[in-house]
């Protein structure tokens, strides 16, 4: 069944709902449910504000991370379906994989669609992706899969706590970044304590454990933490310039990057593409690592 929007939800009104219906969510079946909204427009302003956020350029091309901001409320609406099995708070961004086919255009109008596939078990709970689909006059353009851990409840020796897991709070975890013999970082970013609340502010993703530190307590994290998208548009716009037309992005979160944060950017180009880390400055401890392939034959 597809969901066909004639605009852009109210994010405010579906976190409400999220929140509301988050106890009594159950199932162990994705919905077949996909949300599409067509003639979708880029208000650039609001373009503006996103790029200023996550450093980028001022263009009138579109970063290939600004198409999952689009489509986020489309992924929410499908999120809060009573169809659908967990509960949007928590859920914890472990990865995401970003094709573009070519530039995008601030005045191109894009169709989007998302559907929930791949329910999977994982050590920490259970995984699914969010994917999404994005034409302009029925050519294919951009395509995402991000997906998302949906933690189990904690065991008595603390297995399940965020402190310990990666993602931005979910898989395994190593050091890079020139700590412990790593690379030697490209760039040393000092990452503020406002920038969750910035991002969310262009984003739309609101989750508390962005913005504020009590509330990071209360789903296990010692402060805020970064978006993953933040960081992962951050990486592509330090990149802006020496990447092709056509790419695929692909990146894993392998740890909360809390806020505020100096962290190692470590970029080097190879015969398969560009090789990306992100890690705490100090301990070494991996936040985001990456391979980009620049050849859209090579996506798998």
């Amino acid at each position: 069944m597809t969901v066909r929007l004639d605009q852009r939800p109210g994010l405010g009104r579906l976190y409400v709902k999220a929140v509301a219906t988050a106890r009594s969510r159950r199932g162990d079946r994705l919905p077949e449910i996909s949300v599409e909204m067509a003639g979708v427009a880029v208000d650039r302003e609001h373009l503006a504000s996103y790029v200023e956020v996550c450093g980028f350029r001022h263009s009138d091309l579109l970063p290939p991370t600004y198409p999952h901001v689009l489509a986020f409320p489309l992924a929410v609406t499908l999120m809060v379906d009573p169809s659908f099995p967990f509960p949007l708070p928590g859920l914890v961004h472990v990865a995401n994989r970003i094709t573009q086919q070519r530039p995008l255009h601030a005045d191109d109008r894009l169709t989007l669609r998302v559907r929930a596939t791949d329910l999977r078990t994982h050590p920490r709970g259970r995984q699914f992706d969010m994917t999404t689909a994005a034409t302009v006059d029925g050519e294919p353009v951009w395509t995402e899969a991000s997906t998302y851990l949906c933690r189990a409840r904690p065991s008595s020796n603390g297995s399940s706590s965020p402190a310990r897991g990666g993602g931005q709070g979910g898989g395994p975890q190593s050091s890079a970044g020139g700590q412990n013999g790593g690379p030697s970082p490209t760039a040393i970013w000092r990452v503020p304590g406002n920038i969750g609340r910035r991002y969310a502010a262009v984003s739309g993703d609101v989750n508390p454990i962005h913005l504020n530190p009590l509330a990071a307590r209360l789903f296990g994290f010692r402060r805020a933490i970064a978006h993953g998208m933040w960081l992962k548009a951050r990486c592509l716009a330090a990149l802006e310039g020496r990447l092709p037309d056509a790419l695929t992005a692909s990146v894993e979160f392998k740890s909360p990057l809390l806020l505020p944060s100096t962290i190692a950017f470590s970029a080097r180009l190879g015969e398969r593409g560009w090789t990306i880390a992100v890690s705490h400055d100090g301990s070494g401890r991996a936040h985001l690592a990456w391979n980009r392939r620049g050849n859209t034959a090579a996506v798998s």
